[in-house]
């Protein structure tokens, strides 16, 4: 099999098309994965141009809360042309809404009612892969193009979903890191550094943080300052490469105990008790300029530019714990789950083939990348979103898997005790939140909670 050549469709494709993770989920997303496209099928070699017909064993029912076909006048995905022009597929969409999608499908499987694809979130596993609502995608590996190497950059992504020797999870690209922005005009002007030249020599880490919202708010200790904005508490998390709930293949261990976890806790509490966290709810980098860093994920980037455009914005992960070996990063895991006792198994693994396809080949990356720096603008002739290219080029590199390490946490996607907002008060969070938040010392945490989790892992490990 030749590495060297590529699906000539993908070429005819890539033209007409947008970002080629428009489809992965409401928001745009985008991988850096390097990889040469094999020339996987007969069919897509002989490809002229002219769109398949419609094949019925390649027509998937999918349950969601948002459609994977574009709307009336909208353009499709790279991955869904790919689909349905090469492969005849076709995707039908059954709507749900957010908060009974997981009863509409167990309701649907248990009826023998037709569905096929599932969206992947956090919920779907452990949750919905160790309660038994999906099916292990192993069997199509041949269909998926694994055993051509078309995936074998996201072969560590995979293995860290592997349940019992399976794989239910299998991500095409990873996208949306939690990340810091912050205004280069503004650590220019207050002499503190560059946090991503700091990133580029590995020097990034939660001193080097620390040390720059010390000096931002010492420069003016009278005015209103503050170190970081945002949602940040997962991401410092996760940037210890440990995890409250672990997973070892085959089941969940409680793993609050852990003295990296602390650790984390212990800087999520600090920032907050030294006053360096400003709990103004926004959705973009503060234009008043008096906080540092805004912490979320990378779809607020866009607005961000538009509200700061004098700003000189730019984009960093939350930095490394200082005691860790790789740089860790929180992030959204793309792909989409087989439902149990489909009976389109070969379909829905064609379709993520696709969507690995659509995520890294180098002209899909091309297109996406042309359409991410597309200006919007509203009638005024004012920005409504934009990305420079210097920005797009840094969010890449943080979506890297030879530079970054992405981890998962079992304890978000176990559920309303675990994950759930509560009703948004401290105490009435879930587990993870609670303890994302630090509102209270790691020590009281963790003896509060410990029995919390282990409660609901029993659920799991039987």
């Amino acid at each position: 099999m030749s590495y060297a050549k590529r699906l000539p469709a993908l070429l005819c494709a890539a033209a007409v098309l947008t970002s080629a993770a428009a489809c992965s989920s409401k928001k745009s997303s985008s991988s850096n994965i390097q990889t040469t496209v094999p020339d996987t099928t007969a069919a897509a070699s002989a490809y002229d141009g002219t769109p398949a017909e419609a094949d019925p064993e390649m027509e998937i029912t999918w349950l969601a809360d948002y459609d994977l076909n574009p709307q009336q006048g909208g353009q499709r995905s790279a991955a869904l042309a790919i689909f349905e022009d090469i492969y005849g597929g076709r995707i039908n969409c059954v709507y749900t809404s957010p908060k009974d999608k997981y009863d509409t499908l167990s309701s649907m499987i248990n009826s023998g009612e037709t569905v096929d694809m599932f969206p992947c979130e956090p919920a779907a596993f452990p949750h919905g892969t160790m309660t038994g609502l999906f099916d292990p995608l192993d069997p199509y590996f041949t269909d998926m193009g694994v055993d051509e190497g078309l995936w074998s950059e996201m072969s560590d992504v995979m293995d860290m979903f592997a349940y019992n020797g399976q794989h239910y999870v299998v991500p095409y690209s990873v996208s949306e890191p939690l990340l810091l922005t912050y205004s280069r005009k503004l650590t220019d002007a207050e002499g503190i550094g560059d946090p991503r030249k700091l990133w580029q020599e590995g020097k990034w880490d939660w001193n080097a943080m620390k040390e720059m919202i010390e000096k931002f708010r010492k420069n003016q200790p009278d005015a209103a300052r503050y170190g970081i904005n945002g949602w940040y508490g997962q991401a410092a998390l996760a940037s210890t490469g440990h995890t409250v709930v672990s997973f070892d293949g085959s089941s969940l261990k409680n793993n609050i105990a852990d003295a990296e976890i602390g650790k984390a806790v212990g800087l999520i509490g600090e920032i907050r008790n030294n006053g360096w966290y400003s709990s103004t709810l926004r959705d973009t980098f503060p234009t008043d300029l008096n906080t540092l860093f805004y912490a979320s994920g990378s779809w607020s980037l866009g607005i961000s530019n538009a509200a700061n455009p004098e700003a000189d914005l730019m984009i960093v992960p939350f930095p490394k714990s200082p005691d860790a070996d790789k740089n860790y990063i929180s992030c959204n895991f793309n792909s989409r789950m087989l439902v149990k006792n489909s009976q389109k198994g070969k379909a829905v693994a064609t379709y993520l083939k696709c969507e690995r396809l659509a995520a890294s080949d180098d002209t899909m990356k091309a297109a996406a990348k042309e359409q991410a720096l597309v200006q919007q603008k509203n009638a005024s002739g004012s920005f409504r979103s934009f990305i420079t290219e210097e920005q797009y080029s840094a969010l890449q590199e943080y979506l890297d898997l030879s530079k970054v390490t992405p981890v998962f946490d079992c304890g978000w996607g176990m559920g309303e005790a675990m994950s759930g907002n509560g009703n948004y008060t401290a105490d009435s969070r879930g587990v993870m939140q609670r303890i994302a938040e630090a509102g209270k010392p790691y020590e009281q945490l963790r003896d509060e909670l410990s029995h919390v989790i282990d409660d609901e892992i029993a659920k799991y490990n039987g």
